[in-house]
């Protein structure tokens, strides 16, 4: 097992001073946070990760109160406690208390630090693993000095293809970059290995014909029936309604009418498919979940970005929880087998309106 600070000294896990202090005495993570209440109990995360450029905090859970400090991209908080406010947007009143001050939650990934023993043993044409730390550093080969790459989040996903061991002694997992089919490497106690019993379908026994996914763009809901009975609920983030097309030339906002999923990956490198270690550079390798019923490339699939659900921020897609993300990759149709990149068929029906 990984020892927590040399790990905090790693040239793929920088915390700078302020973060440290912030965070406590990690080399105790598990007893150094005080409990934070029903609320926080219910999803057991005691850490919370900038995921934009930079976030305000504030003396008071209001956006009225006195500012604080500006929180950059990747800083580490602890999370004392959750708080559900009247003043704040609808769709998104929660704050949560930091050393810092204040955060509203909109751009503030939970996160946990788990680092894992690593598997020497890679399948034969590889394994899904995901992210089990708050963030991880990329590299070009086994080595930290040499070129970096992507900063990969937690409950990313990623192709594992191969176990080495690096020029600093520790064991490297080699990763496959679905989009750009370069390899690279990350230390391997940053990955957890998938199971396949934690992908294994779910309701495989109701008929695909029976099962329906609704989409309520006005709304930013999403609603899972089975034979017409609500099985689940959530909020959504869909795509910024726009007249003009985005960057690729498709149109950001989330198209409407009749689909079905129609293809499934646990992984997509989404943005714009450069290599670089620009953590302000819009990509995203390892977009987990993804459930497509677009021929643009729109899909459901988890969102490590932002928790900002329940008003409109994706390029077209629908952006979930990355749990939700999952159980609808293991509810619907088609049915992607464990350890495999893509799954084709036309699948669960999709009413987007």
């Amino acid at each position: 097992m990984i020892n927590i600070q040399e790990a905090l000294l790693d040239h793929d896990f920088i915390v700078d001073r302020r973060s440290f202090l912030k965070l406590g005495v990690l080399s105790s993570l598990a007893l150094a946070f005080k409990p934070m209440g029903e609320a926080g109990t219910e999803f057991g995360y005691h850490l919370g990760r900038i995921g934009t450029s930079w976030v305000q905090s504030y003396l008071e859970p209001s956006f009225r109160s006195a500012k604080q400090e500006v929180l950059v991209r990747d800083e580490l908080l602890s999370l004392t406690a959750r708080f559900t406010v009247d003043d704040g947007p609808s769709h998104n009143r929660i704050w949560y208390q930091t050393p810092a001050g204040y955060v509203h939650s909109a751009n503030l990934q939970l996160v946990r630090w788990e680092p894992q023993i690593p598997q020497t043993s890679i399948p034969e044409g590889g394994a899904i693993f995901e992210i089990s730390v708050p963030y991880t550093r990329a590299y070009r080969l086994a080595d930290p000095s040499s070129i970096p790459y992507y900063r990969l989040y937690y409950q990313s996903t990623a192709w594992v293809t191969d176990c080495v061991r690096g020029v600093d002694g520790r064991y490297w997992y080699q990763l496959r970059d679905d989009l750009l089919g370069v390899r690279y490497y990350v230390h391997a106690e940053h990955l957890r290995r998938i199971q396949p019993e934690e992908i294994s379908p779910i309701s495989s026994h109701i008929s695909p014909r029976e099962k329906r996914l609704e989409v309520n763009l006005a709304q930013q809901e999403l609603r899972a029936f089975e034979r017409d009975q609500l099985v689940m609920r959530t909020r959504i983030s869909s795509g910024i309604p726009s007249s003009k097309p985005g960057p690729n030339g498709i149109p950001t906002r989330t198209p409407s009418g009749k689909f079905y999923v129609t293809r499934k990956t646990p992984l997509r490198h989404m943005g714009d498919g450069n290599l670089t270690a620009n953590i302000e550079a819009y990509e995203l390798p390892g977009v987990p979940w993804c459930s497509f019923f677009h021929s643009t490339g729109v899909a459901f699939h988890g969102t490590y970005w932002h928790t900002d659900f329940g008003r409109p921020r994706s390029h077209g897609c629908v952006n979930m929880r990355t749990e939700e993300a999952l159980w609808l990759y293991r509810w619907t149709t088609p049915v992607v087998p464990a350890d495999q990149m893509l799954g084709y068929g036309q699948g669960t029906t999709v009413i987007v309106y």
